[in-house]
């Protein structure tokens, strides 16, 4: 059995249209549930989920969790999940008749522990001039390209799976222990890492999975993201993301003062682009440049922040294990 999992606040129009394009899948070859956790929810947002769920010809389950965090309300689901295959997906997102169906496919073709889905942008407003596929990652809209890709430690680590666009065997869940509470856009920032976290973990622990780009879907772009200063803010906030990841899960032996040597040499060049890029009017190639300077001072903030600990590997509670 497949479970599709949306976590979702307050966007109860966008979440009406994702859960139409649920709605509207050809069968996958077995059954499948859908899951809304609703992550305290002030809209209309109960309403929908009732109405689609009328609608469904699937089993449409709602479910409410109040702490604050994705990391939560995706645990939470989990529990509540009856399916050993788990496929996420957001609330701003809009799938193809056949999204299902190639996830199921993948699985069975390739036997993978999980499976990382194609994801396109759906633009809102056009997209400024400075922006570039360099910095898509920010927008949640990473092209991995139209070839299947196996994943694994070291080998197409920039293919990161995303909960926009993602699958996984319930096992694999239950053996890194869900998502991290302690990550994610807490606090009014933008900072996220749950989902790098996850990656990371699933990686260690030997999983293995694949890119397929047939699992392809439509991630909305809001006009209000398209901003120089919400990029900036990203960028800083994740790089404090960053150093405390590294801290659990170390990239390197190398060290100094705290940040990984291969850091200060990527700054380093990072700053030569940016005056090349200024210099011959690139507002791209400068703008990405800028973004990976933003990100490092970030990390390096993170790093000399009193009373940082890096954070702790055990620290996250073991979420999903079944009710």
């Amino acid at each position: 059995m497949i479970s599709v999992i949306i976590a979702t606040r307050d966007r109860a129009a966008l979440l009406a249209s994702t859960l139409d394009a649920l709605s509207r899948q050809e069968p996958p070859g077995c059954p499948f549930e859908i899951i809304v956790v609703d992550n305290a929810s002030i809209d209309e947002t109960p309403a929908v989920v009732a109405a689609a769920s009328a609608q469904s010809p699937e089993p449409l389950v709602y479910l409410r969790e109040g702490r604050p965090g994705k990391s939560h309300a995706l645990n939470s689901a989990i529990r509540r999940a009856r399916g050993d295959l788990l496929v996420l997906t957001d609330d701003d997102v809009l799938m193809p008749r056949g999204w299902l169906s190639a996830y199921a496919r993948a699985f069975e073709e390739t036997g993978a522990d999980f499976v990382v889905g194609r994801i396109l942008p759906l633009w809102e407003a056009m997209p400024p001039p400075w922006l570039s596929p360099a910095l898509y990652g920010v927008l949640a809209i990473p092209d991995g390209g139209t070839r299947r890709l196996p994943l694994a430690r070291g080998l197409n680590e920039q293919i990161m799976p995303l909960g926009a666009n993602m699958a996984v065997r319930r096992h694999v869940v239950e053996r890194v222990r869900g998502w991290n509470p302690e990550l994610g856009k807490l606090q009014g920032t933008l900072r996220t890492g749950e989902d790098h976290e996850f990656a990371i973990q699933m990686l260690e622990a030997g999983f293995t999975g694949v890119y397929e780009p047939t699992a392809c879907v439509r991630h909305r772009v809001p006009a209000e993201r398209l901003r120089l200063a919400y990029f900036q803010r990203w960028f800083y906030d994740n790089g404090s993301v960053a150093a405390n990841l590294e801290c659990r899960y170390p990239t390197t032996r190398r060290y100094l003062l705290g940040v990984p040597l291969y850091l200060y040499r990527e700054f380093a060049r990072d700053l030569l682009v940016l005056i090349g890029a200024a210099a011959t009017l690139d507002v791209q190639r400068a703008t990405a440049a800028e973004m990976r300077a933003a990100w490092f001072a970030g990390y390096v903030r993170a790093r000399y922040r009193p009373g940082n600990d890096g954070g702790r590997p055990d620290s996250h509670p073991a979420a999903v294990q079944r009710s």
